[in-house]
């Protein structure tokens, strides 16, 4: 090819480059292209304005190529398009030779860090408190005793009004044990055992309003077993994996267990039910109160003793009510003390926190209400 023929090519270039291009220092004057034997084959230029580790192809001979200091436009095949702009002078790094990213500062075994914020590994508050030489056991607080205090005193009344008196809360009861168990054993959402179990509860007080109060036992013990039955046929429908099908197998079970025993209420005696109910109101807010661990619980126990003669003085218990206040507020500070395991979430303090002090009182209000009465 000529110079001649070149020419316009040349010209093309430069009045589609006016900025950018010095013409008295043309690097590409005096130089022939590659390889052209057609105008109409493929021409593959090599300067200093291409990428040396791929070579683009250009179609037509009217598409000029970019200019070596026009920003180049990102494609599949360059690796460090994404890249903070480079200095002027430097070299277009090759796809090889990008940079790796830098380390993130810290680690696993850094200090204690919110987690998703500075790459460090998330440690759970019971880890925290294990690695510190605390204890991993926190008391839901003074808002849930509250709540169990309400309760308490709910249960007492209705039980005073009668045995449908007593129902209402008593269903609420056992709907927050229900719910309280799961999220206690970290399974949430888990709406069919949920449901489940608080339908348990409710065949529960249905069988004891229609067999009666005296057949009690009989009820209770039967609803268990039915309950029992039927989740076992329900996890074999699971297809979980075999050691997550028994978790929630005996989660369920503990959650139906749990709510089936608070039907306990309703079965004993009511003088029994208002003795236990603001015995068990007193333990909670005495234990909430922010005092030592050993007094607190001295602390609570007295309160439960004493709200059990005050509440057996209105009652036909009398004294007995003392004996029966006193194992009530034991079983609330067990209840209290299972809710508190392994720094639960507000959620469990405001639900298994509320419940399980009442749940865990009932086997003791039934079988020493009867005892006494």
């Amino acid at each position: 090819m000529s110079s001649d023929q070149q020419q316009p090519y040349d010209q093309g270039y430069h009045q589609g480059h006016p900025q950018g291009h010095d013409p008295g220092h043309d690097p590409y004057a005096g130089q022939q292209p590659y390889g052209v034997q057609d105008p109409h084959v493929t021409q593959t230029w090599q300067g200093q304005t291409w990428d040396t580790q791929y070579q683009p192809v250009v179609q037509p001979p009217q598409q000029q190529p970019q200019h070596a200091q026009q920003p180049q436009q990102p494609t599949a095949y360059d690796a460090t398009a994404y890249l903070p702009p480079q200095p002027a002078t430097a070299a277009h790094p090759l796809p090889d030779e990008t940079p790796a990213a830098a380390p993130v500062q810290g680690g696993p075994t850094a200090a204690y860090s919110a987690p998703t914020t500075s790459g460090h590994t998330r440690l759970t508050d019971a880890q925290r408190a294990r690695a510190e030489g605390r204890s991993p056991i926190i008391a839901p607080g003074i808002q849930p005793a509250a709540l169990t205090a309400v309760l308490g005193v709910l249960l007492a009344g209705g039980a005073a009004l009668g045995p449908y008196g007593l129902l209402v809360p008593l269903v609420l009861l056992q709907a927050v044990t229900a719910a309280g168990w799961f999220r206690l054993n970290g399974m949430w959402p888990a709406r069919q055992g949920i449901a489940l179990a608080f339908a348990g509860g409710l065949a529960a007080d249905g069988a004891l309003l229609a067999a009666g109060r005296e057949n009690a036992p009989a009820a209770i013990i039967g609803t268990l077993g039915v309950w029992v039955l039927l989740t076992l046929v329900l996890q074999l429908r699971s297809h979980a994996d075999p050691d997550e099908r028994m978790y929630g197998l005996m989660a369920t079970i503990a959650s139906a267990a749990l709510t089936i025993v608070a039907t306990g209420h309703l079965g004993a005696a009511p003088d029994a039910v208002v003795v236990g109910g603001l015995a068990v109101a007193a333990a909670t807010v005495a234990r909430a109160l922010p005092l030592p661990g050993p007094a607190s619980v001295v602390v609570a126990l007295l309160a439960a003793a004493g709200a059990g003669i005050a509440a057996g003085g209105f009652t036909d218990l009398g004294t007995s009510g003392a004996l029966l206040g006193l194992a009530a507020g034991v079983c609330a500070l067990v209840g209290l003390h299972v809710a508190s395991y392994d720094y639960p979430s507000r959620f469990v303090h405001m639900t298994a926190g509320v419940a399980l002090p009442l749940t865990a009182a009932a086997p003791a209000v039934y079988l020493l209400g009867r005892a006494l009465a």
